[in-house]
């Protein structure tokens, strides 16, 4: 298995807070969780969102994300997933050292390994559904016949 969060960790690459722009949509973000965080309100509050993807840090973009002082557009739980797979699929395109550190997994699991987290990481207790890393995986099996 392969776990990783902290971006400065052997496989920190994965983490959305690690300093790998992305082009997409017409825009360069700073970090694929500035895209994600983003995303919610981009139907909602245009200029919220920007403002988001001007953040000074994924930190500060997460926080911006999180808050529900803004109205979240209303398909988000619908499309999460699809935005998150969107995003990470970029990064991995787009940046030679993530692609060879995803493949370099080979076919083990790969776990974002958070405490709090039960929806995109295993959660404290294990038990969360890891749904960043199925993405990685699924993305890495994607992505094997073309670059191994």
């Amino acid at each position: 298995m392969i776990y990783f969060y902290y971006v400065k960790d052997k496989y920190g690459c994965f983490s959305n807070f690690s300093p790998h722009p992305i082009d997409l949509d017409g825009k360069l973000w700073p970090t694929s969780e500035h895209y994600f965080q983003a995303q919610k309100f981009v139907t909602t509050m245009p200029e919220y969102s920007e403002k988001i993807r001007q953040a000074s840090s994924p930190m500060v973009a997460a926080r911006l994300g999180r808050s529900r002082k803004v109205p979240l557009r209303p398909d988000w739980e619908q499309i999460k997933d699809d935005v998150m797979r969107k995003a990470v699929r970029s990064k991995v395109l787009q940046h030679d050292d993530v692609r060879e550190a995803l493949l370099s997994t080979g076919n083990k699991m790969i776990i974002e390994k958070t405490t709090k987290d039960y929806y995109w990481g295993c959660g404290e207790k294990g038990t969360g559904k890891n749904m960043l890393g199925k993405i990685l995986q699924e993305i890495r099996e994607e992505i094997k016949p073309k670059f191994s």
